[in-house]
């Protein structure tokens, strides 16, 4: 028997996957003008915590016109400036600049530190408890 080497999947691919596997959700395509556009929800509140897009690398402040794979996730707006210092990170394209990044997913950011900011992101939009104001 013959066994073919793994293709080795893409940092897009391996996000997806994570998103799919630690927060059960599966990326939906709203827009028909960019069907590679997933957005990613909170089942409970119907909020975004993630959008995987490909964007045109001028729209990151390139000059060049080649796409590329992007994560939008949601930050502390104190992480949003810390993280745009670092390579691979981008003040959010398309979203609020001060609650968003964006990632380019060309494997210049390890997969660990996505991992970590999809988990903040979550975080950041999940339903809040209340508490009940007649409990003593």
């Amino acid at each position: 028997m013959i066994i073919m080497p793994q293709k080795k999947k893409s940092q897009k691919e391996r996000i997806i996957d994570y998103i799919k596997d630690f927060f059960g959700a599966d990326p939906e395509y709203l827009w028909e003008k960019t069907p590679n556009s997933g957005v990613f929800r909170n089942d409970a509140n119907k909020k975004w915590f993630a959008i995987i897009m490909d964007i045109p690398k001028s729209r990151l402040g390139y000059s060049d016109e080649t796409v590329v794979y992007v994560l939008n996730v949601k930050c502390d707006p104190l992480m949003v400036s810390e993280l745009q210092k670092q390579k691979g990170f981008f003040p959010a394209y398309h979203m609020n600049k001060d609650k968003w990044i964006t990632a380019v997913l060309d494997d210049t950011v390890k997969d660990g530190t996505l991992f970590f900011l999809l988990g903040q992101s979550y975080d950041l939009i999940k339903p809040k408890i209340r508490k009940n104001k007649n409990r003593k």
